[in-house]
């Protein structure tokens, strides 16, 4: 026991396995979010391929839904893997985590579209989303903990933040690989075989990735408690199974967590949907607008870790969630306004709205394929509203009013479907689609985002507030979290809250609100999503969350 615990490393020899640690483990995680973002950033892509047998409105919340499934079992994988790094260790779990996640990736590349294989072609993606987001449970804890445990104490924030920052950069990554190559490929080569390029070029990432992290050794905590026999034999039952461990992993999930996982993706994924499917952006500028802001807020994530290490984990974390409450609405309308400002203007001159009652109006989402939104007035109206991405009011009518859009001063008719054919209702349905078309035209509803009018700079300016509240969360949440448990059981406890946090309520951020918004005709509906989970975070953590950055690890 004593020549396990003398064998570690020490002087200089331990300062090189330092800097070795926070390199291989924070590459490791940039292509752990690399793979991960691919989803996002092709999701468009994804539901022309895989989800093709459904509208389109609902085929592009279908491929938002397959990104979030693999968002779902990441608190499965944070129970598996947390388990096996609090028993056998930190080291060789991540390795297996990032196999599995990579593998998973690389087979998307390969995988047969719906027009090839059918139905299959959904199921298998969503197979490998799920092995993906399982591996990557186990994923963020291992290398949160491999590093808090060999940083010194007093710069375990500033330590810890450079794994943050893996999110950007693999994000960075993942949006300049498709940026590229829609710049050098015409959009029918990309949209036909070109998007599955960077999901085959991720098993070269992959080989280097775990080549690096071969070299580390396990983590000087894990081996001094297996040296002295401290080590948890049933973590999970330790860590939620006692109300002691249990009441801190749920002041963790709500009051630090939740609020980092919507500020996160609010930041992130969710304005790169918002550009292409609201503002209207094409995909090469709005990628390339969110990776130049995210480019130019990866420093803040490392100064909020040091700082933290100075003044606290807790008031920087509570300011984000306060701060993002008042600023989403009029900063993402701001953003709407400097993308795309002829569709803002024609949305305050000409406002549309949809007259009709409101029990003839079906939830703008059929996730089987079998509602064509065409057997009332209503379904008409709005479902050509919302895969056109407008912005709309409703206004209620009494029952059996046949639905009506105005837009501005202008009505246009929407037919009743009642008693036609199908081959009449397609056509009644088309020649409203045509009439609407050309009352929103008139009223200066543009098809698409000028690019010469897009105010990139302004852009980028808002771009960058939403990233910077994000890495005011999750620049010190590492060390948080890590701060927050006990070393025996810590793999297991701080996995669970963050994935359920990031896998749940992050995750799931981009299909809700888009969902919302489809649902209601507003297009700013979906931030309230944000809005009231940072509120929850900023109450419990202000009042729950204990403050932690001078605690001793080691116990």
């Amino acid at each position: 026991m004593a020549t396990d615990a003398e064998a570690l490393p020490a002087g200089e020899d331990k300062k090189q396995n330092e800097a070795l640690v926070i390199t291989a483990s924070s590459l490791g995680t940039v292509f752990e979010w690399y793979d991960f973002y691919l989803y996002g950033l092709l999701a468009t892509a994804l539901s022309h391929h895989f989800f093709a047998g459904v509208n389109e409105t609902t085929g592009f919340i279908l491929a938002l839904m397959a990104f979030a499934a693999g968002f779902a079992v990441r608190p499965f994988g944070a129970l598996v893997f947390g388990r096996v790094g609090d028993i056998v260790g930190r080291k060789n779990t991540f390795l297996v985590t990032m196999a599995i996640m990579g593998l998973s990736t690389f087979a998307v590349g390969f995988l047969p579209g719906y027009d090839t294989i059918g139905i299959a072609a959904p199921i298998i993606l969503m197979i490998l989303r799920l092995l993906q987001g399982l591996a990557i449970g186990g994923e963020y804890g291992g290398a949160a903990v491999y590093i808090a445990e060999h940083a010194p104490p007093g710069k375990r924030g500033f330590y810890t933040s450079f794994i943050q920052t893996t999110a950007m950069l693999g994000l960075i990554l993942a949006s300049s690989f498709v940026v590229g190559l829609r710049t050098f490929m015409d959009a029918e080569t990309f949209n036909a075989w070109g998007w599955r390029l960077p999901f085959i070029f991720s098993i070269l990432l992959l080989g280097v990735t775990l080549w690096i992290r071969l070299q580390l050794e396990e983590s000087p905590v894990f081996r001094r408690m297996k040296a002295a026999g401290a080590t948890s034999k049933a973590p999970l039952k330790e860590a939620f199974g006692e109300w002691r461990n249990l009441k801190i992993v749920l002041i963790a999930l709500f009051g630090a967590v939740a609020g980092q996982a919507v500020i996160g993706f609010a930041a992130h994924l969710y304005p790169l949907f918002y550009l292409e499917r609201v503002a209207k952006v094409d995909g090469a500028t709005a990628n390339f607008l969110v990776a130049t802001a995210l480019l130019l807020i990866i420093p803040c994530f490392v100064f909020f870790g040091w700082l933290s290490d100075k003044v606290g984990r807790k008031p920087i974390m509570m300011t984000a969630c306060v701060i993002a409450i008042f600023v989403y609405f009029p900063a993402y309308k701001a953003l709407v306004a400097a993308a795309n400002p002829a569709m803002a203007a024609a949305v305050e001159r000409s406002p549309v709205q949809v007259v009709a009652h409101g029990g003839e109006c079906s939830f703008q989402f059929d996730p089987i394929g079998k509602n064509t939104f065409d057997r009332t007035s209503c379904d008409i109206a709005k479902s050509y509203l919302a895969k056109n991405g407008v912005n709309y009011a409703n206004v209620e009518a009494p029952a059996g009013t046949v639905a009506s859009v105005r837009i501005g001063d202008r009505t246009v008719a929407v037919p009743d479907p009642a008693g036609l054919g199908d081959a009449e209702r397609a056509a009644a349905v088309a020649a409203f689609g045509a009439a609407a078309k050309a009352g929103l035209d008139a009223a200066g509803y543009p098809d698409k985002a000028d690019p010469a009018a897009v105010n990139k700079l302004k852009v980028i300016g808002i771009l960058c507030l939403f990233g910077v509240l994000a890495t005011m969360v999750y620049g010190p949440l590492a060390a948080l979290l890590v701060e927050l448990f006990p070393a025996r059981i810590r793999y297991s406890s701080l996995s669970l809250p963050y994935h359920i946090g990031n896998g749940w309520i992050g995750g799931f951020m981009p299909t809700i609100g888009f969902a919302m918004v489809a649902a209601t005709g507003n297009i700013y509906q979906g931030l309230w999503y944000a809005v009231v989970i940072a509120a929850i975070t900023a109450v419990v953590g202000i009042l729950f969350l204990p403050e932690t950055y001078k605690r001793d690890i080691e116990a």
